[in-house]
């Protein structure tokens, strides 16, 4: 999806920044348009870089400059060099963090940034989609159709293997080590670049892991400290979590939803934490020790599987959000969550136009969708009235379809952007 957001931006302006994850693609996205490569990951171009950062600019365009964060200065050059020629497809900076120390300036107006996130299923070539995001977020309200024949475990199949490119071959075993690895370089490299030293590795490790467990819970912070130490020992304080949250947010490891806010409509006591996401669902299993057989069976919530429900259910609908947020940027939409204070009410899922109107999403684990499916979906179409353009269930079943409410049902293989 972001390869025809790039080409339209690099037509148009004159430098992009990629971001997201490390294994993402930022780099095998950027190298099949650029003229000129400097990786700053090498340690002989970082140290001309150090000296002298507008080095790096000079070369046929566009220059891309790979893991520009090792040297944050090359943002203010690059910034610079924008000023003096605005002419487009310029500059290429891709970055698996956000620099330790930020640059002088933020770029605004002169450095695009560009998010990517793991593969949608969309993206995978799982199921072929009959049901366009952009179309809902038009608001017509136009004829929901189609059938697959992705099943409940294909589903889990894609928790696991992950959308990051790389890992998509592999399985079993191989897989396994490779999300293994991945997060142990979270731990012991990706941390110490960030400036941070880790005195107990294996506690970052244990809240990452009941991190994982609260994925699609509004969760207290407070609550997965507590659920980190698994009853052995005393609770970290909150002087030590605090940077693991905020370091694994630079890294783009964590990738919360944020609470909708509406400011010209007149909902009333709504929540404001986030809804705790990893950047992919594969992540989480890997954290938790869950394979498929695991997950079908309900197993790993731990502290938080009575309150907030079954963990395949919301490793599901973390699965199904990743897909909604790029089919969202795609769009120029955003995606928040909504909770009243107490949980009343909740919605999974508002993707917002940039004129405040919305498109509602509930995300169910199972194949058939009943009334009781639909009730807060219902109650915020009496909230917002004209203002909600559309309101959707994705769900595990074969058929995509409109209830006679007037709610769309729709297989999560059948959606796309």
């Amino acid at each position: 999806m972001v390869d025809a957001e790039l080409d339209e931006l690099l037509g148009a302006l004159p430098a992009v920044a990629l971001e997201g994850p490390k294994g993402v693609g930022k780099t095998g996205t950027a190298l099949r348009r650029a003229a000129t490569v400097v990786e700053l990951d090498d340690p002989a171009r970082r140290v001309v870089a150090e000296a002298d950062p507008r080095v790096v600019l000079n070369g046929p365009t566009p220059i891309l400059i790979d893991e520009w964060q090792h040297v944050p200065a090359v943002w203010d050059a690059v910034r610079r060099a924008v000023d003096e020629n605005p002419d487009p497809n310029r500059f290429l900076l891709t970055g698996s963090a956000g620099p330790a120390t930020p640059p002088t300036h933020s770029g605004a107006g002169r450095i695009v940034t560009l998010r990517l996130r793991p593969l949608s299923l969309a993206e995978r070539g799982v199921g072929s989609p009959s049901v366009s995001l952009a179309d809902l977020l038009a608001g017509e309200r136009r004829p929901v159709e189609g059938s697959t024949e992705v099943s409940l475990v294909d589903y889990v199949r894609e928790i696991m293997v992950s959308g990051f490119p790389g890992m998509r071959r592999l399985s079993g075993r191989a897989l396994r080590a490779q999300l293994d690895g991945y997060l142990r370089r979270v731990v012991d490299r990706d941390f110490a670049e960030q400036g941070i030293t880790l005195r107990n590795p294996d506690g970052l490790l244990r809240w990452m892991k009941a991190y994982a467990a609260a994925t699609a819970t509004c969760a207290s912070f407070e609550s997965i400290r507590d659920a980190s130490t698994g009853g052995q020992g005393d609770k970290p304080a909150r002087t030590t979590v605090q940077p693991y949250r905020e370091i694994l947010e630079r890294l783009w490891i964590l990738d919360p939803v944020e609470a909708w806010h509406p400011t010209r409509n007149r909902l009333s006591r709504l929540a404001q934490p986030p809804k705790h996401h990893v950047a992919d669902p594969a992540l989480a299993c890997r954290l938790l020790g869950l394979g498929e057989e695991g997950l079908l069976a309900g197993g790993g919530a731990g502290a938080f599987a009575a309150r907030d429900g079954a963990l395949l259910g919301r490793l599901f609908e973390s699965l199904v959000t990743l897909g909604i947020r790029v089919f969202a940027q795609a769009a120029e939409a955003r995606v928040f969550h909504l909770r009243q204070h107490g949980g009343q009410r909740e919605v999974d899922l508002v993707v917002e136009r940039a004129d405040q109107r919305v498109v509602a999403i509930e995300v169910k684990l199972g194949a058939e969708v009943k009334d009781r499916d639909v009730r807060h979906l219902l109650w915020l179409r009496e909230q917002l009235g004209d203002d909600l353009l559309d309101a959707v269930v994705i769900h595990t079943g074969p058929q995509a379809y409109r209830r006679r409410d007037g709610i769309a049902v729709v297989p999560a293989a059948l959606l796309g952007a």
